[in-house]
């Protein structure tokens, strides 16, 4: 089934634009390079990023391998085989999130980025304001899901590591 992906594509496009102004922003402190994978892992996602994923793999296929460890089927020798189509999640890792927990807002940063750095510098101004991507995500996923009349609900995950099985 052909599915239109483009406002999918758009807000990708979006949360790139986000990153890139991020990671330039904070590049003294990023440490993110290839080989660092210690985010990489099997995560769940929304059938929208899923079956955008899997129309990706149709046109460039991706190594997978098994993972015992919890690490992502699509790294293969600490590379990211689809790096162009990674979901949303994947492409902001590293950076600063900020998002809403127990009525009050936390900060997220990467373990091995941002060591000298005060969390009382971050604002909404350089940090990700999660929310409301995951937000905008939701809502561009239920919309898919309607669109297409998939057998999925609103708050139904997919597993990545089954990409590879498809």
């Amino acid at each position: 089934m052909a599915y239109n992906f483009s406002n999918y594509h758009a807000f990708i496009a979006n949360v790139d634009r986000r990153a890139e102004a991020l990671e330039e922003l904070h590049k003294t402190h990023m440490k993110c390079k290839k080989g660092c994978d210690l985010c990489c892992m099997n995560y769940q996602i929304f059938p929208v990023e899923y079956f955008a994923i899997e129309q990706a793999l149709k046109v460039k296929a991706a190594e997978t391998m098994e993972s015992t460890n919890g690490s992502c089927v699509f790294l293969k020798n600490h590379y990211c085989q689809i790096y162009e189509s990674r979901p949303f999640i994947c492409r902001t890792h590293g950076l600063p999130l900020l998002f809403m927990n127990d009525e009050q807002w936390e900060l997220s940063v990467c373990e091995l980025n941002f060591t000298e750095f005060d969390d009382e510098e971050f604002s909404e101004e350089n940090t990700l304001l999660q929310d409301k991507f995951n937000s905008e995500l939701f809502l561009l996923n239920k919309q898919f899901i309607a669109d297409n009349k998939l057998n999925f609900s609103e708050f139904d995950l997919l597993e990545m590591k089954d990409l590879h099985r498809d």
